[in-house]
């Protein structure tokens, strides 16, 4: 198996840390970003800014049929991931895969009920991001792009597909022996910073600085270590320790999404964050409150930017 064409969907924080390199080694016909509607119209006028520079991707719409990817990247937030599910279908050829980048734990299991788990590999970013108004600056080699089957003891020839693309590329990765602890860990840490940082209107280098703001996020991954154990997941205190080492490396002023996502006005993935652990620690009798009070502190806060408390 060799990719030789590539469709990006979501060309947001995730995805502009694959376009650029991607369109460089695949050439503008090979490497395609699939959009519609005004943001389709949005993408050619503008194009997006990434580290300086500016790019006008190739873009193609749902409805292009007879040009089946042999990857498709999908890069979308949780709202957006069902509308996204559809559009790829006409991307779906035989042998087609699929990686899906997005924050949560639940997106491969969705694209796998629709597609088959034989086109869906696991995958999770580890990068911090911020995008405003089509423009991102980031450090591409202080992050990367993990994926790879549940197991990866031995790699199968799809995984092998994907790793020689990247490295022919140039683009950081990493395969996980056990991937979904990888997913796992990943969610673990958005509770624990996404939704502190949201909750204090805080940046990543508070983590630096306060004791407090610490105590708040250990305990909200506490509160996901106990679901990840009761369902034979192998997190525990020292993945809480080596987060507390990686997250000293990410610049002071950097913002997790969901509080970019209340500074911009935007629904955030309070669902698939928060939410998630709430429902799954009232379906395994685990109790969640750090997790109970993010959920409707951050539905407050989307409340008051609707305008609801205005006089």
């Amino acid at each position: 198996m060799k990719i030789q064409k590539v469709t990006l969907i979501g060309l947001g924080a995730m995805g502009v840390f694959f376009a650029p390199q991607l369109e460089d080694f695949l050439g503008k016909e090979n490497f395609r970003v699939l959009a519609d509607g005004e943001r389709k119209q949005r993408l050619e006028d503008k194009g997006v800014t990434v580290n300086g520079i500016n790019h006008k991707f190739h873009i193609i719409t749902p409805d292009t049929t007879g040009d089946e990817a042999d990857l498709i990247i999908m890069a979308v937030k949780d709202t957006g991931l069902s509308k996204a599910i559809e559009d790829i279908k006409n991307q779906v050829g035989k042998h087609t895969q699929i990686l899906c980048v997005m924050n949560g734990i639940d997106s491969e299991n969705q694209l796998a009920a629709v597609y088959g788990w034989e086109h869906v590999l696991y995958s999770y970013m580890r990068i911090s991001i911020s995008m405003k108004e089509g423009k991102a600056d980031f450090n591409p080699q202080l992050g990367k792009v993990h994926f790879g089957e549940a197991d990866n003891t031995e790699l199968t020839d799809r995984v092998k597909a994907v790793k020689e693309l990247f490295e022919a590329s140039g683009i950081k990765y990493q395969i996980d022996t056990d991937m979904r602890k990888g997913l796992w860990f990943k969610f673990m840490c958005n509770i624990g910073e996404n939704m502190t940082c949201a909750l204090l209107e805080v940046p990543f280098g508070a983590f630096r600085e306060s004791e407090h703001a610490n105590a708040i996020r250990h305990k909200a991954m506490e509160e996901v270590i106990a679901i990840a154990n009761r369902l034979g997941i192998d997190l525990g205190e020292e993945d809480i320790k080596r987060q507390d080492a990686r997250i000293q490396q990410i610049p002071f002023g950097n913002k997790p999404s969901t509080l970019q996502d209340l500074e911009n006005g935007r629904l955030t993935e309070i669902e698939m964050f928060a939410g998630k652990v709430v429902e799954m620690g009232k379906e395994l009798g685990i109790d969640t409150p750090y997790n109970w009070m993010f959920y409707h502190a951050i539905k407050v806060k989307e409340e008051k930017l609707s305008g609801r408390f205005l006089p």
